[in-house]
Parts: C-alpha cells; structure tokens; sequence
C-alpha cells in the first residue's frame, strides 16, 4: 500500500510523530506546504497530521476540502496536543473536529506531545497566558486543569 503522511507543525512534535509514522509505514512524508503542490492519485492511504489547539486542529481544513476527492483512498488524521493521551478533552476534540460522514471515511488519532513555548507565534503565547488565566480563574478545577495550569506557568517562566 503507497502511503503519504502529510504534517503541518509549529513547534517540532507534530513533525517528530509525522517522520515516526513515515518510517514505520515506509510512506512518503511531506510539510503541507510542500504537499500543497503534489498529486496524491498514485496513492492509497493518506495521513494528515497537524497540532491542536483552542479545541480544533491546524490546517485540518486544507485535509477535509479533499476528503470527497479521496474516496477511493484510506484516511487518517493525526493531531498532536500538550494534554496527555488520557485527559478528558481529548475525545470531545476527536468528536468534534470531523462531521458523522467525515469520521465514516477518517480515522482519527490524538498524540500527546508538549509545549515549546520559544518556538510558538507570538498569537499562540498570547493564546496560552489566556488559556491559564481562564483556567486560574475557573471554580471546580479538575486535576487536570490544575496541571495544566502548572505546565503553562513553568513554560511562561523560562
């Protein structure tokens, strides 16, 4: 089975899983931007891999407007989150990024990963401090929003 892995990454972890996959699967592996200008007709299972982030998942659209032309080919998307594999956010987010149709044809897979605050935008720091405060400011914490909190600071911090 021809196989392509296709990644968009912001801070390197997306990447590592995306390389990973590659060569465990022996599939060809490209950035999306790279990706952008190739023809996938040659191929029978396509990967797509991005990062999560604020409950949705990067470039996962650029993926999605071509699921109907890949009929004929086995999905499966990937993302790569800062939460661990078994925090509660994480099948919500499966559920949520793919429409009941969509999530007939892909297979969808969370990969926990981390955080490299010094290679995040400067959007997606801001984005964090707010994450963190919402979360301080929240009543109830969970466990997980506890450290979560942590994380964020420690990040903050360096």
């Amino acid at each position: 089975m021809k196989t392509v892995v296709i990644y968009n990454s912001q801070t390197g972890f997306t990447k590592r899983y995306a390389k990973w996959i590659a060569e465990e699967s022996k599939a060809d592996c490209f950035e999306l931007n790279e990706a952008k200008k190739k023809n996938f007709d040659g191929y029978d299972a396509i990967i797509f891999g991005g990062w999560a982030c604020a409950g949705g998942v990067s470039k996962l659209s650029w993926f999605k407007e071509r699921i109907d032309e890949w009929k004929d080919k086995k999905l499966i998307a990937f993302c790569v989150g800062g939460s661990p594999a078994d925090s509660p956010h994480v099948e919500p987010l499966l559920k949520k990024i793919f429409t009941a149709g969509e999530a007939q044809r892909v297979s969808a897979f969370y990969c926990p990963g981390g955080f490299n605050y010094d290679k995040m935008s400067a959007s997606s720091r801001l984005m964090m401090k707010m994450y963190a405060k919402m979360l301080k400011a929240k009543k109830n914490k969970t466990e997980d929003d506890e450290a979560m909190i942590k994380m964020i600071q420690r990040m903050t911090r360096q």
